[in-house]
Parts: structure tokens; sequence; C-alpha cells
């Protein structure tokens, strides 16, 4: 079974999304070597904090070119909550700030008037059935915290939405680039299933 590498750059839950995978039976490791990065079988970029922050890490440390050439090479990558978020091209949190460019699309505020950020538990509408959610009922409900929301430009990139004032991707994937904006890692039996279903592509 290929491993699993958890991409470490300095923010992010990483521990409880290794003990997610390794209690679902794969090996996963943290690391913020770009060679180990290269080696993976899957990479999981998770991430808590700000876009801008967050690419300067990932630049700094050498780890965005080494995401992008794994993807580039077929590596299946699942973005966790901010992971997510800079997986797309540009975020408007803070400024202006470049992402991954692995999809295209770009990181919105929540409208003014909606209590920000969104902490706590939201339903999940499945609106392109995959590996991802197999298992995993419509309408489930996944853990959340989160003030920005992604808006792809290709509608296809859309696997699931959920409503907070306005609806909003909650799970995108193209090819093997797939991303939560959800904690599936706190999401309980439901959030395990769905590492699960990563860990078994």
């Amino acid at each position: 079974m290929s491993f699993i590498v958890i991409v470490d750059y300095g923010m992010g839950n990483l521990r409880s999304v290794q003990k997610g995978f390794q209690r679902m039976g794969f090996r996963a490791e943290v690391s913020s070597d770009p060679d180990a990065v290269a080696r993976a079988g899957k990479l999981v970029l998770p991430g808590v904090g700000a876009f801008g922050d967050a690419m300067e890490e990932l630049r700094k440390r050498g780890l965005a070119e080494a995401v992008v050439e794994a993807v580039g090479r077929g590596t299946p990558l699942l973005g966790i909550c901010l992971g997510l978020q800079l997986l797309f091209q540009e975020s408007e949190e803070g400024g202006r700030y470049e992402g991954l460019g692995l999809l295209e699309g770009r990181v919105r505020k929540f409208p003014d008037g909606l209590l920000v950020p969104q902490i706590g538990w939201n339903q999940v509408h499945i609106r392109k059935p995959g590996p991802l959610f197999s298992g995993i009922q419509d309408g489930s409900f996944f853990y959340f915290v989160h003030s920005y929301y992604v808006e792809p430009e290709d509608p296809e990139d859309i696997v699931a939405e959920t409503e907070y004032g306005i609806s909003y991707a909650s799970a995108v994937g193209r090819g093997n680039v797939l991303g939560v904006q959800f904690h599936p890692e706190k999401s309980q039996r439901t959030g395990l299933k769905l590492l699960e279903n990563f860990g078994r592509l």
C-alpha cells in the first residue's frame, strides 16, 4: 500500500489528520521535506490560518513546487480546509494572493451579515458522486471552521455544496486533485470514512 505524506508547512492540524488515517489502517507520515513529497504515494495538504502566510511558507520551504510537480506526475492530492483553498489560483483574504493554481477559481469571503467564521456542523450535499464520498450519505454532517470559501470557475469541479447564507462548494475535484472545506479528521465516523476513501484511491 502506498504511503501518505501530510505536508507540514508550519500551519495545520497535522497530527489529528495523521491519526485519522492511521486509525483507518493507512501508513501516513508528516513531513516538511520536498523529497518526501516527491516520493509520496498520496499527498494531503491540510491548513489552518491565513492564505497569504500559508503560500509564503510553502514557497519558502520548497514545498509549493514539490506539490505541483507531484500532482503533475499523477500523485493524488487531498486539500483540507485552508489546504483546499490553496489549490486555487488566488485568494482575496487580506489582499490578493496567488495560490498553487491547480484548479481555476478564487477564494472569496462570506457576504456581509453572516456570522464568520462558520464554526460547527453543517450538511454536505453531494452534486457529483465519486470515490471520495463512496458509502457516505448525501446530506451528511461534517465539521467546519472557516471565513472564506472557494468559487471554482468550472462548475464541473464542484463535487459537493453546503448552505451557509449562500450555497458554496464544500468539496471539489478534478482528476487526482481533490479538496474539502470541512475537517474530516474532526467529523467523527463520517469523516474517517472519507479519509479511508482517499486512502483507497
